[in-house]
């Protein structure tokens, strides 16, 4: 289980590096094609862009030291490094969210209307429908996986794909003389960015003080109270590393057991969490009834 673990991590990586070549990518297209075409908001996606790649780097840092061995500072190993990567994904993300609605914010005010080469705008659109591709495969791989990193950078590669129409339709307008298309829908992008960065942010830092589903820890209460032997369980709690599971058990056995069958009974707990719910470890204490 150990060497599955590490091994999903490096599968991981893939993810975070095909979003940090995509951005890279993207970022010198739309940068390139922004100065040529006279269009601002796809420079401005362009820049946006290269803050991700920042955010991408972080979830691959993040999943190279969640690999690191157990030693003296971390016995139990380094697998909340992956869950810190998250969370600093999350702050880059909101900070670009409130970027882009203070830039929409901005230019209503102060009337910005330009009408840049359409070239521009399919631009965005084609980069729009690479993100969106990149987000498809992440989405995957962080399911197979289940790697909250990777995830994450997944849901920064739909805000990006987000951002990019946005940019498509703002170009649009400015075609057709509706410049107000550009700064409303700028505004909508740079919310769903914040809130997308919200829940990255929620969900890594309920993971980095022990929050666990309540609904899942039932799950684990029915499958050791179905093991033989078991008569009930005392007490039971659970806890996120990385993309592990590890949980604590007491559970309650017959009084007139001896030490050999009372721990063949707690290998079973530990035997069927792991076959039956992927659990990392399993700590078991047995009491009698």
């Amino acid at each position: 289980m150990n060497e599955q673990g590490y091994l999903d991590l490096r599968r991981g990586e893939r993810g975070a590096i095909i979003s940090i070549v995509a951005y890279i990518i993207l970022s010198s297209l739309k940068l390139s094609v922004g100065f040529i075409a006279h269009s601002e908001a796809l420079k401005a996606d362009g820049l946006n862009n290269v803050t991700d790649i920042i955010a991408s780097a972080a979830v691959l840092i993040g999943l190279k030291l969640s690999q690191r061995p157990p030693d003296d500072d971390h016995p139990y190993g380094h697998w909340k490094a992956e869950t810190v990567a998250s969370m600093v994904a999350s702050f880059i993300m909101i900070a670009v969210g409130i970027q882009v609605t203070f830039e929409a914010i901005s230019s209503i005010f102060y009337g910005r209307n330009e009408t840049p080469d359409l070239v521009s705008a399919w631009t965005g659109l084609f980069c729009a429908l690479v993100m969106y591709l990149v987000y498809r495969y992440n989405k995957k791989l962080a399911n197979e996986i289940n790697s909250q990193s990777v995830m994450a950078a997944a849901k920064d590669n739909l805000s990006d794909a987000w951002v990019s129409v946005g940019t498509f339709i703002g170009i649009v307008g400015a075609q057709f003389n509706l410049p107000w298309l550009d700064p409303i829908t700028a505004i909508i992008v740079g919310f769903l960015i914040c809130k997308t960065g919200w829940e990255i942010f929620r969900d890594a830092s309920h993971h980095l003080t022990d929050g666990f589903d309540e609904k899942q820890i039932e799950t684990y209460k029915e499958t050791i109270i179905d093991c033989h032997g078991v008569k009930g369980v005392k007490d039971i709690k659970a806890r996120n590393y990385g993309n592990n599971v590890v949980v604590d058990i007491v559970i309650l056995v017959n009084s007139d057991l001896d030490i050999r069958g009372a721990h063949d009974i707690a290998t079973k707990v530990e035997n069927v969490l792991i076959k039956n719910h992927q659990v990392y470890d399993v700590h078991v204490h047995v009491e009698p009834n």
